[in-house]
């Protein structure tokens, strides 16, 4: 009997294939439309089911909640806008969907360990010239083959 208890242990966490596409539809609205208000009633309309069911499935399913996956999404955003244009803070505050500066600079500075200025200033300049950090992070046959030949220690 011990088979029989570890597949019913099991079958409680496994999701079927329509629901799963149907929570994949809705993580995907979420991923589109992360710079505009939207609400886990929205969320869970695209899935088809109640926003409670919907918050449970979903954390099951991609191992966070919808809340912390469009803050992930936001996060990730920024952090592009950030190093790769020179549009201000406040700028990227509201592109990414915050509605305040201080929130946004705060949800940053947890999330990057520096305020959004500082985060630019720092990683700016490797961002834009990876030579300088990419043969650091190459195995010594890569930067010979590549012709990145100096000890970079």
């Amino acid at each position: 009997m011990p088979n029989r208890q570890c597949h019913e242990e099991r079958s409680h966490w496994l999701m079927d294939h329509e629901l799963f596409v149907r929570l994949s539809r809705s993580r995907d609205l979420l991923a589109n439309s992360f710079y505009q208000p939207i609400t886990l009633e929205d969320a869970a309309r695209e899935a088809c089911i109640s926003k409670f069911h919907y918050l449970r499935l979903f954390e099951r399913a991609f191992g966070e909640t919808p809340h912390a996956f469009l803050r992930r999404m936001r996060f990730e955003e920024a952090r592009r806008l950030l190093l790769g244009g020179d549009l201000p803070v406040t700028e990227i505050c509201f592109e990414v969907g915050y509605e305040n500066v201080q929130s946004f600079s705060r949800f940053f500075h947890q999330r990057a360990g520096c305020p959004p200025m500082e985060y630019r200033r720092r990683w700016r300049p490797l961002v834009a010239n990876p030579l300088i950090w990419l043969p650091r992070f190459m195995p010594a046959c890569f930067r010979h083959y590549f012709g990145v030949i100096r000890n970079f220690g």
